[in-house]
């Protein structure tokens, strides 16, 4: 009973962070199950991938609502980091996964430390005005520029999604690499469309949310075909997130952009302190 209410606490806050930040919760929970919970591999990582999909279904629905999510850039985008998934499977053994998991543990550290030096978010958050949304549709062929209300800055907030077809190309090497690694992608994911697109945070995290939804949907029934969702652990796991992901949500109607990109920078740092050790270890797969 003790395990079950520690497992359903924590849970609740990683719900939290997986729906402020786009990242399903795994990069949060696993770490946990494993280091400090003492749970087999096997299952930590069955419990991830519900995790990842309760954090999804319990937010993007709010987010959707709130216009948030920009669901034709999430669709198109989701379709190369899939193909990019599947051919990474057929690549795996053709390079050293330790090499490239070190890489990439680099590339996050560095990504955070980038991170923390946007100190102004107009900038970066706030493409330009109402008035240059009115665009010729020429512009925007795949009809992508969307807005948002943001309450914390008590305005519509209109933006532009800049480099589409190189976030593809990007994007398809992400899903290579992590098809290749076993890993999720929603840190990257969320560089992506952060650096590369130029989107505001608050976008970036909530279509990053639903697009990892979507790949763990995909996964979770591999992972149940195997046994390797535990029903102790998984439940307590996805009660804990369904409550925690609702919170996540309207913490960010409120949240300010800095604020979110400070604890956007945190987890980069976690991660990429975790692809390092696990690189040094042997532990990726």
């Amino acid at each position: 009973m003790a395990f079950f209410g520690e497992l359903f606490c924590f849970s609740i806050f990683a719900g939290i962070a997986g729906a402020l930040l786009g990242i399903g919760g795994g990069i949060i929970l696993l770490p946990f199950l494993t280091l400090v919970a003492g749970v087999n591999l096997k299952y930590a990582a069955g419990a991830s991938i519900v995790s990842v999909v309760a954090t999804s279904s319990g937010a993007s629905a709010a987010y959707l609502r709130d216009k948030f999510v920009n669901l034709r850039l999430g669709l198109l985008l989701n379709v190369s980091t899939v193909a990019g998934a599947v051919t990474g499977t057929f690549l795996v053994g053709v390079v050293s996964v330790r090499v490239l998991g070190a890489v990439l543990g680099l590339v996050l550290l560095y990504s955070a430390i980038l991170m923390l030096r946007t100190s102004d978010p107009v900038p970066m958050d706030l493409c330009p005005a109402a008035e240059d949304a009115t665009l010729d549709p020429a512009d925007d062929p795949w009809r992508l520029h969307n807005s948002y209300f943001d309450t914390d800055l008590k305005r519509e907030v209109h933006y532009r999604v800049e480099h589409a077809k190189p976030a593809l190309g990007v994007l398809y090497l992400v899903g290579v690499i992590s098809g290749m690694l076993g890993i999720g992608s929603g840190a990257f994911k969320v560089l992506v469309m952060d650096k590369l697109m130029r989107l505001p945070i608050k976008v970036s995290t909530t279509t990053s949310n639903f697009m990892v939804g979507l790949n763990a949907a995909a996964s979770a029934g591999m992972f149940f075909s195997r046994g390797d969702i535990h029903p102790a652990i998984a439940a307590p796991v996805a009660l804990g997130i369904l409550i925690g992901a609702p919170i996540g949500t309207r913490l960010l109607r409120v949240i300010p952009n800095l604020l979110l990109r400070r604890i956007f920078f945190v987890v980069l740092l976690i991660g990429g302190w975790q692809m390092l050790w696990k690189s040094w270890q042997g532990a990726i797969i």
